[in-house]
């Protein structure tokens, strides 16, 4: 494909997670940005933030939501910056997070479906390091959790305790694969590797 291998851009199709594709790119010496993901209308993204006060790096993780089947869609979660322990996902039935946890509301599902709720993703363990990741298949279908939100916390805590180690952030479609094609980020004015290298200092890449 002589476009692709002209404006250096890599075309991947399967169902293999966005962290794997970027991990085995970026064991070729190379780095990468994802420009989108599945089809249109087929995926999400959700920044993971602490909204513990005080606190000078807010981003801790990230979460892509890719849609690769009738109501069958890969979660793909990566945390930086964390006390090691284990940890509950889970997506709860609203997007506000202006309190942190404590205003998402409950889990999604659980009050009909109880354990049975797809709003209970599962555990991920962070390590020594401060990072963890976990690949979770789900029975949910993207367009039923955009504007919704995702709380991960500490299982031996209160689930809608607000301190340093628990984070939040809102589901919201992301785009599919080549309709993002931005080189400056309109939020900050910087290009979108320049933003890279810069989440790469504060350790979250």
């Amino acid at each position: 494909m002589p476009y692709l291998r002209l404006k250096q851009l890599v075309e991947v199709e399967g169902t293999a997670a966005p962290s794997k594709i970027s991990a085995s790119l970026r064991e070729t010496g190379k780095d990468c940005i994802l420009r989108g993901t599945g089809n249109p209308n087929s995926a999400a993204v959700c920044i993971l933030e602490t909204h513990a006060p005080n606190t000078e790096t807010t981003v801790r993780g990230l979460a892509r939501l890719v849609q690769v089947g009738p109501d069958f869609t890969i979660v793909d979660i990566s945390l930086k910056g964390l006390i090691p322990g284990t940890y509950q996902a889970s997506i709860r039935q609203n997007g506000d997070i202006s309190r942190g946890a404590a205003s998402t509301g409950g889990v999604w599902e659980e009050e009909t479906m109880g354990t049975e709720a797809r709003g209970k993703l599962g555990q991920i363990e962070v390590g020594s390091e401060g990072s963890g990741g976990i690949i979770i298949d789900a029975s949910i279908a993207v367009w039923e959790l955009i504007g919704r939100s995702m709380v991960l916390s500490p299982i031996a805590e209160p689930p809608n305790r607000n301190d340093e180690a628990s984070l939040v952030g809102v589901i919201a479609r992301s785009a599919g694969m080549w309709e993002n094609d931005k080189v400056v980020c309109s939020c900050s004015g910087k290009t979108v590797w320049e933003e890279r290298v810069e989440q790469k200092e504060k350790g979250m890449l």
